[in-house]
């Protein structure tokens, strides 16, 4: 076996066209290719094959390199989702465009949540940071409207049944606030859909502001105003892997740190 080779699915997944569970079963539907010929699942690649999925090519440079990763400040009124039905815009629209690759998110924020969004190149990375096996922190600071007694705030650090199951805040600091609306930092340990704002309104409670701050050991810097996206430099991707419990590719680990780009609204 060379020692170069690589299995198809994960350099799929690495390239980011979806997890490898679902890039097996690309593979196994015939819709995948290797140098010309219908691939079978086992096959191995090493970085110079010429990869197809659906008949588009797919960038398999990135075996021994480390992926992109950019952290984007959400503004309201976007979508996570590429496409929308009815038209409204997208994250994806502001990012830089790529060449036989593609970003994925790393976990979604509704349309009226703001802050922190991770995307990769990465697939198996991103699939990793998502999954509720990697246990990582989300925080966000929210303004709730209402007055939340100690007995709210000790059910939703308890745990509280949703119709999904039991959720809980793993920890919640009062942000002050007067009158009508008051703000709190809290933590969760999963990215259930709309699960902050779930739990305040399972203590009769309504989140009107949200915006995630940190995703793990990534936080949003002063400088990245909402709208904005900035790429992680090579230290900076060489601790999401970590925060993952993935290796850094072989040669990634001796790149030299870089200067982070940074892009405003009209970005593309």
């Amino acid at each position: 076996m060379n020692p170069a080779d690589e299995k198809l699915q994960k350099v799929l997944a690495r390239a980011g066209l979806g997890s490898r569970r679902e890039m097996e079963r690309a593979i196994v539907d015939g819709r995948v290719s290797v140098d010309g010929k219908v691939a079978s699942l086992g096959d191995r690649v090493t970085a110079d094959a010429k990869l197809k999925l659906d008949g588009k090519p797919v960038k398999a440079s990135s075996l021994k390199t480390a992926a992109r990763v950019l952290l984007y400040n959400k503004p309201e009124g976007e979508i996570c989702s590429r496409k929308d039905p009815e038209g409204r815009r997208s994250v994806f629209d502001r990012l830089p465009r790529l060449q036989g690759e593609r970003w994925v998110c790393v976990g979604r924020l509704d349309y009226n949540t703001t802050g922190l969004l991770l995307f990769t190149t990465d697939g198996e990375l991103a699939n990793k940071l998502m999954h509720p096996s990697t246990v990582i922190e989300r925080e966000y600071l929210c303004r709730v409207m209402g007055s939340a007694s100690e007995q709210n705030l000790k059910a939703l650090v308890d745990g509280v049944q949703l119709e999904d199951g039991v959720a809980r805040f793993s920890d919640i600091v009062d942000g002050g606030g007067e009158g009508i609306n008051h703000w709190y930092y809290v933590v969760i340990m999963e990215g259930r859909n709309r699960e902050v704002r779930r739990l305040w309104e399972s203590q009769g409670l309504q989140v009107n502001r949200l915006k995630r701050v940190r995703y793990g050991s990534v936080f949003i810097p002063s400088k990245v105003k909402v709208g904005q996206w900035t790429e992680l430099t090579p230290a900076e991707v060489a601790d999401v892997y970590a925060m993952a419990g993935l290796a850094l590719p072989e040669e990634a680990s001796t790149t030299a740190p870089g200067s982070p780009r940074r892009r405003d609204s009209r970005s593309k």
